[in-house]
């Protein structure tokens, strides 16, 4: 499977994964992220149930905190 995430495209062999199965495979889990699945918000309570296919658009950006 062949997704494009922040314009880059990433390959994988698993054919289903969930979006939280990504974020697990990119060492993201327990970061404080968003994505965005062509051009929709996921929200993260639905991280699990979302099935990623061939040729989808990630972006996936990081919460930066500053003061």
């Amino acid at each position: 499977m062949q997704l494009k995430i922040n314009g880059s495209i990433k390959s994988f062999d698993d054919g289903l994964m969930t979006v939280e199965g990504l974020v697990g495979r990119l060492n993201l889990l327990g970061k404080r992220i968003a994505i965005e699945k062509n051009g929709m918000i996921i929200s993260k309570s639905e991280f699990q149930n979302i099935i990623l296919q061939d040729g989808d658009q990630l972006e996936i950006v990081g919460a930066v905190g500053g003061g």
